[in-house]
């Protein structure tokens, strides 16, 4: 398959200028990067530098001027490229370490290849990120890779409580080890097991690119995106508030006497009990601090307040003698992917519910070029728009397959970017390269994914708490846009009831396949049941998607009908409209694409 780097036709954003023309000769292209780097209004030109940096207090004046708005191919100075791209890099960085971090946890691996697999992920997710920014045209085909815009990519949320369950279950199932007073041991196995089943089921998104969106919404309408996602952030909150309560695992045994575990180890600095004053103290100083960032920060902590808080918190956690520097000294000065590598597998009960990640991913990756083509000011339709949503979905599938294979989790389309995109005006693909750049020389200096890697558990805890919290945001997010409708009731609370009591209830589904014969395709068959019914995002999803297709839909009538009794007294046709009542559900889909579950969106982001 040959691929060209060509971006096709451009929209015509409100800017402030083209920065090249397409015809530009390869001599004109090299004076242009050297103006760019040897005068002075190439490298810092005449941006108010301090709009990023000027806090918002109750005593200083604001400034009525705008940032001046960047484009997606405008001149833009190399200086602010790089502190915009740095600016980005920083605001992708707690959503890229939480999903390894967590997931070696769950594996049992020790601070190296815990560490490995941080620093992995950064290098990976900025070589994959650049395949979705510069956009590949396949050679005499109408189709693309990638979306051409600052669509970065980062290490998805949505795969933590499949493969948190998947390797509980391979824990019990003896496919991974354990000591024989029942200690789990490392199961570098078992991870093989949970990149080779996602590189596979990659399969199905790459497949899923060559439909149009339009055929792609109905089939996964809001309805269906909205409650998955919800359940994704729902789930996932248990993970934070037990980091930031100290940590996970035995040390949250307390009992009242005897001996007990210590969090995060009895070895470590300074061990505590699990719930601890000192441990929730310093989650809040996290949480406290990025709500401080949101209010009185300037433009540029705003997007940073998650990085802000985790600074925060790990400044008094080494104060207060939390941290142990011996993990970052016994780092090796530089990493890069295939340090450690994994032995590739398929487990068979990891593929229905991986299936389901896949679709999801796809249905946030929608949402959110849509959502970057229109704080980039491009257009939301017609051919072009829809080649980035085709190329953007194909990107996806393939970065997922190519994160396996890199020995990371499936990757997905981050959001941060859009409202680091919205506080800058900075949709320029010169800034995306910079946080690129930024991100793999951060991935390949294995000391900082160490200094990561020895955050104390309850500082790291307050921050995914709230990064998890924000998912669930999304979803609701999504699934306000939808018109409350009798049918849109019933499919939600179908839906919702069982992926509700999977997720607070998760071991229901536990004893009612008890088979234990020597059969392993009916064993792993009933594992792979047992695992999605006992997932309950994966549940709401297949749920929502069967009721969403079985169910007719409402007429007009029906519709305004039910909401009769929401209806104010004497209340007009201009004031139902202006509630937003009587709106039919596919303008209401037009503007409720689905938003990412991986990091902050409002924040996240």
């Amino acid at each position: 398959m040959a691929v060209t780097i060509n971006d096709g036709p451009q929209d015509a954003p409100d800017s402030i200028g083209p920065e090249y023309s397409p015809k530009r000769s390869f001599g004109e292209h090299l004076r242009h990067i050297y103006k760019a780097f040897t005068t002075k209004q190439g490298l810092i030109g005449t941006y108010d530098y301090a709009f990023l940096f000027k806090p918002n207090l109750p005593f200083m004046k604001k400034s009525k001027r705008q940032a001046p708005f960047f484009g997606l191919q405008d001149r833009m100075p190399v200086v602010l490229a790089l502190l915009l791209g740095f600016q980005h890099a920083l605001a992708m960085l707690a959503g890229i370490i939480t999903p390894p971090i967590i997931i070696a946890s769950s594996a049992n691996f020790d601070a190296t290849i815990t560490q490995y697999l941080v620093s992995t992920s950064l290098i990976v997710c900025g070589i994959l990120s650049a395949v979705q920014i510069t956009r590949f045209h396949i050679y005499k085909t109408p189709y693309y890779i990638g979306t051409g815009l600052i669509s970065v990519v980062g290490t998805s949320f949505a795969i933590i409580p499949v493969a948190t369950k998947g390797l509980a279950q391979m824990y019990a199932n003896g496919i991974c080890p354990s000591a024989a007073d029942g200690t789990p041991l490392p199961c570098p196995h078992g991870y093989g097991a949970i990149l080779g089943t996602a590189s596979l089921c990659a399969l199905l998104e790459i497949g899923l690119s060559f439909m149009t969106p339009n055929v792609l919404k109905k089939l996964f309408p809001p309805i269906v995106t909205g409650p998955t996602v919800m359940l994704i952030g729902v789930s996932l909150i248990q993970t934070g508030l037990e980091g930031w309560a100290g940590g996970s695992g035995s040390c949250i045994s307390r009992p009242t006497t005897g001996d007990f575990m210590l969090c995060p180890s009895n070895s470590a600095p300074h061990p505590l009990p699990w719930g601890s004053a000192e441990f929730i103290g310093l989650g809040f100083s996290v949480f406290i601090t990025i709500i401080l960032c949101e209010r009185f920060g300037s433009p540029i902590m705003k997007s940073l307040s998650v990085v802000c808080g985790l600074l925060t918190g790990c400044i008094i956690a080494a104060a207060c003698g939390y941290f142990s520097a011996s993990g970052i000294t016994a780092a090796p000065a530089a990493s890069f992917v295939w340090v450690q590598t994994f032995p590739l597998s398929v487990y068979g009960p990891l593929i229905l519910p991986m299936l389901a990640i896949y679709l999801i991913l796809m249905m946030e990756a929608i949402g959110d070029i849509t959502a970057t083509c229109d704080v980039s000011r491009l257009q939301v339709d017609g051919k072009l728009f829809d080649s980035r949503i085709q190329g953007g979905v194909l990107a996806d599938g393939i970065n997922g397959m190519l994160a396996g294979l890199c020995t990371i989790t499936p990757m997905s389309t981050f959001a941060q970017n859009n409202g680091v995109i919205a506080l800058t005006r900075c949709a320029n693909r010169k800034a995306g390269y910079a946080a690129c750049f930024f991100l793999i020389i951060m991935g390949l200096f294995s000391k900082f994914a160490a200094a990561l890697v020895a955050i104390p558990d309850s500082v790291l805890g307050g921050m995914t708490t709230f990064l998890f919290a924000s998912v669930a945001v999304s979803g609701l997010r999504i699934v306000a846009t939808l018109p409350f409708t009798r049918r849109t009731r019933f499919i939600l609370t179908a839906a919702l009831s069982l992926g509700y009591g999977a997720t607070l209830v998760p071991t229901w589904f536990s004893y009612v396949f008890t088979y234990t014969g020597s059969n392993r395709a009916k064993a792993g068959f009933f594992d792979a049941i047992v695992l999605v019914l006992e997932t309950g995002f994966a549940v709401t999803a297949f749920v929502a998607v069967l009721l969403n297709l079985a169910l007719p839909e409402e007429d007009e009538a029906e519709e305004t009908e039910s909401l009769a009794g929401d209806e104010a007294p004497g209340e007009g046709e201009e004031e139902k409209e202006e509630r937003g009542y009587g709106k039919k559900a596919a303008d209401v889909e037009s503007s409720a694409v689905g938003v990412k579950s991986e990091g902050i969106e409002e924040p996240k982001a």
